[in-house]
């Protein structure tokens, strides 16, 4: 027995070794760049294929194919990827989505591209670059493991290392060379890919997409060292790889032994799911709002050319016909992947295994062999499958209400894998298992025709999902999720909304999926095809339907129509580029027909002018953009006058809107403390905002301002102390629970919609907003100057003026009792300071109660009835502004900032 731990555990620590050069590689690369670098795996692949090639195929030497393999080919590529894929992208500013998006792509394109060159099979005589003795990867893994830390910790350039991982900015500005920092850990990165490519290569299948997904398997090693701490990553490499060997002596029996067998043999998938879902997120840098561009316009006629497209397979018969059945099936399943990412903003790379699951659902009720349900006809089975599937997208759709990009994207791979290792993979589900078409549908011709009537029920799902109240708040909440919830849209629920309904989807494209192809084949459905597909829909337009079903196509036919990982290629290229051109092919040949365009064209004379208005004498002029410096308020009373109303005689005036500031409530908190990491933020705040009131927090930096604003927002969980609206305790209520009780605020940085107009973000808080008032919205309009032309316009790229007027708008149009302002002011010039000034006042003389955090002290001093001065955490001055800022302006703090 001691001799078979002894040989377990060495099996075990070779493993643990190859693991731990990925974990090293993973967390130097991102602790250098914030990049999670996903293509890990291919580039392993790649380098294990090109020492293959040198060695076995060409003739050379062992050694000097490694040397060139891994000391130039690898850091070669990580260099180029650095250069050309990954500094556009930080030099454009690209958010964390972007990132996420190229990665993936360099993963996809460079899978794709081993396919065309070495083809799809599988190769067994990979060289051994070390002996399969153990000591000897461990050796390495260590000596790398200790030289990294060493450099990190010892070195000037592991000093720059760590002021870029701290504040990339501040460090250029300090005379750091960001650029060398990001090189130099992509260089090593590779290197450490490639060398786990050609240690592991030997061992397991060498295949473009076996082993980039063992590889990727892995990346729970470096979650768990929260992708900072090396030798954390080593240790759970090594601990983790003697663990697996050591599983493989028990010999369990029973009903669940095929399953404890299957977790035996791939604890790093355990592992890998254990750390994205239970452990606190990851990548706090990457989980920021996303943001939005306005919506891509479909291009005219293009929906009857697909419907064109989609109709001629009918004219198709043999091979043709059968290969263009797989096409309406995988666009349903990329319509889910519009609902969940496209229109709901959730990173999504499992919808695979959704899409499998409702293939084998499907197989298994159709052959009675589901338990407890009896044979089923294949129908009937699929809309079982779809129901039962459609709930397991929580399992997806639950670690999204707390997590957001990197550490979202972490968890649906993880599911993805964990669904493909222990149930697709697994003989005890899949075995002997056939999969028939419906009865009468039998033909690839009457099939198609199904599949046709299924896919336009597809779409008319997406297009309910999309539309309407539902589908406006699913883009509020992909735009800028804290500003849907502080609208009061449900986020958590939507969330769950979107991934059951993915799932639903998925399930439906993968059971027509496998009664098209007569079968269940688990590699239709395995992780690297999910990554795939999710760079698909991206690149050719996540929120558009007709980006989906292209992409359906284009995967398809060039499989089928060229060799193996044509397709694959294509989607990564365009991947690549996805933060040059982020809303899609289409917007990028459109814009570059417009830049193209000559300038010049026909042009009236002076005289041909006078001509045209002769002939249209009543046509009035175009309304002017409205600007916030044209509302006049006359009294507070009265509803400013909107600049588009310039040139009636006698503008109505607008009665105060029901429910807003009526018998409005006191905002209250205490005995309030908050901590941040152990840090007291805020201590013994008792303040009050009261009903027809205008109440203003002022003071320096950290003072706990903005910690307090989230505390009453709902943003912010108080550590002790309460927040009260009238006599309701809220202390822990979220955000969007308070905006239906009629608190509503404003950010300092912009909280728009901008894939949505001006009429729809404001729509957005009237429907989420305490009261369902249909007239709320054209008020809201009104009163900020919005009615006119500019309402119908998308708020992406409208000057910051007209934004703070549709933040204000949509705030107001859910009816508030409260209003919380977080720097109202910041970026409008003074004319518009004034003209906001007058309708705060005017909201308050209406019963609203109102607070203002500013650093703009004279408008504090125009604005408020009383003033808090808040310093470390505490109130230490509150009163009238006259007293109160005279104070602070003998103390020398007359501009305090924000």
């Amino acid at each position: 027995m001691s001799s078979l731990t002894y040989d377990l555990t060495l099996a075990g620590l070779s493993v643990g070794s190859a693991a731990a050069l990925t974990g090293i590689g993973l967390v130097v690369t991102y602790r250098s760049t914030g990049v999670l670098n996903f293509a890990h795996g291919a580039i392993a692949m790649v380098c294990a294929y090109v020492l293959r090639q040198f060695v076995v195929e060409w003739g050379w030497p062992l050694w000097a194919g490694a040397t060139v393999t891994l000391l130039v080919l690898a850091p070669g590529i990580g260099m180029l990827l650095e250069r050309f894929v990954f500094r556009p992208l930080s030099v454009l500013g690209s958010d964390p989505a972007q990132t996420l998006v190229a990665s993936i792509g360099v993963f996809v394109l460079l899978v794709g591209g081993a396919a065309l060159l070495w083809g799809q099979g599988a190769r067994d005589d990979a060289p051994e670059l070390v002996s399969a003795d153990p000591w000897g990867q461990l050796a390495v893994a260590l000596v790398l493991a200790a030289a990294v830390g060493a450099v990190i910790r010892w070195t000037r350039f592991g000093r720059e290392l760590r002021a870029v991982v701290d504040d990339r900015q501040l460090a250029v500005l300090g005379g750091i060379d960001a650029d060398r920092v990001a090189a130099a850990g992509w260089a090593f990165g590779s290197f450490t890919a490639g060398l786990t490519g050609v240690l592991l290569a030997p061992y397991v299948r060498l295949d473009p997409y076996g082993l980039p997904l063992l590889v990727m398997e892995v990346l729970a090693v470096a979650v768990v060292a929260r992708m900072r701490s090396l030798p954390v990553a080593v240790m759970t490499a090594l601990a983790i790889g003697v663990a697996q060997s050591q599983l493989t002596r028990l010999h369990p029996s029973g009903w669940g032994a095929p399953l404890l067998q299957a977790v035996g043999t791939n604890l790093f998938v355990v592992a890998l799911l254990i750390a994205a879902l239970v452990m606190p997120s990851v990548g706090t840098r990457a989980a920021l709002p996303r943001t939005a561009t306005a919506r891509v316009p479909t291009p005219p006629g293009a929906w009857i050319v697909a419907i064109v497209l989609f109709l001629l397979p009918l004219g198709f018969a043999g091979s043709d016909l059968h290969t263009s059945v797989q096409v309406p099936a995988l666009g349903v399943v990329l319509l889910s992947l519009v609902v969940v990412t496209g229109r709901g903003g959730q990173i999504s790379l499992g919808q695979a295994a959704y899409a499998g699951l409702g293939a084998l659902f499907t197989a298994l009720l159709a052959a009675g062999r589901f338990p407890g349900l009896p044979r089923l006809p294949e129908l009937a089975a699929l809309a079982l499958a779809v129901v039962l599937v459609a709930p397991l997208g929580l399992l997806t759709g639950w670690p999204a209400i707390s997590r957001r990009g990197l550490a979202l994207a972490l968890a649906t791979f993880a599911v993805g894998v964990g669904v493909s290792r222990f149930v697709f993979a697994q003989p005890y589900a899949i075995a002997g298992l056939s999969l028939g078409r419906p009865a009468g549908f039998e033909g690839d011709r009457a099939y198609y025709v199904l599949e046709l009537a299924l896919l336009a029920a597809a779409l008319l799902a997406t297009w309910l999902l999309r539309r309407g109240r539902t589908g406006r708040a699913l883009a509020a909440m992909r735009d800028h999720e804290s500003g849907a919830s502080a609208a009061g849209v449900q986020v958590p629920s939507l969330k769950l909304l979107a991934f059951v309904s993915g799932a639903a989807l998925a399930a439906l494209g993968g059971g027509m999926l496998g009664m098209g192809l007569r079968a269940f084949d688990p590699a239709a459905y395995d992780p690297v095809r999910g990554l795939l597909w999710f760079a698909a829909v991206v690149v050719l337009g996540a929120d558009s339907t007709l980006g989906a079903l292209a992409a359906a196509a284009l995967l398809v036919g060039l499989d089928a129509g060229a060799r193996g990982g044509v397709a694959a290629a294509l989607i990564g290229v365009l991947a690549i580029l996805v933060g040059r051109f982020p809303g899609g092919p289409y917007e990028a040949l459109r814009s570059a027909t417009t830049h193209l365009r000559p300038g010049r064209g026909a042009r009236l004379t002076e005289q041909g002018a006078r001509v045209r208005r002769l002939l249209h004498p009543a046509g009035p002029e175009p309304a002017p953009r409205p600007t916030l410096t044209g509302l006049t308020a006359s009294t507070p009373h009265r509803t400013p006058r909107a600049p588009e109303a310039a040139h009636d005689a006698q503008p109505p005036q607008e009665p105060p809107a029901p429910g807003i500031g009526t018998h409005a409530p006191a905002l209250t908190t205490h005995n309030l403390q908050a901590r941040y990491d152990g840090f007291t933020a805020l201590q013994d705040i008792t303040l009050a905002v009261p009903p027809a009131h205008i109440t203003a927090v002022v003071g320096p930096n950290g003072a706990g301002k903005s910690t307090l604003f989230h505390c009453l927002a709902g943003t912010h969980r108080p550590a002790h102390g309460q927040v009260r609206l009238g006599t309701r305790d809220i202390t822990h209520l979220p955000a969007h629970a308070r905006t239906r009780l009629g608190i509503a605020r404003t950010f300092q940085q912009l909280a728009v919609f901008p894939s949505l107009t001006v009429a729809e973000n404001v729509r957005v808080g009237a429907e989420q907003g305490r009261l369902q008032d249909p007239s709320a919205v054209e008020r809201s309009l009104r009163l900020l100057g919005l009615d006119g032309p500019v309402r119908s316009l998308p708020a992406a790229g409208l000057p910051t003026g007209t934004l703070r007027r549709v933040e204000l708008a949509r705030a107001l149009a859910g009816a508030p009792r409260v209003l919380l302002l977080d720097e109202p002011a910041a970026g409008l010039d003074t004319a518009e300071v004034a003209a906001l000034a007058r309708i705060l006042k005017a909201l308050a003389a209406d019963g609203m109660a109102l607070l203002v955090v500013e650093h703009d002290l004279d408008l504090v001093a125009d604005l408020a009835d009383t003033v808090h001065v808040m310093t470390a955490g505490r109130i230490v001055a509150s009163g009238p502004p006259d007293r109160v800022l005279d104070v602070l302006g003998t103390a020398g703090t007359r501009e305090a900032p924000a």
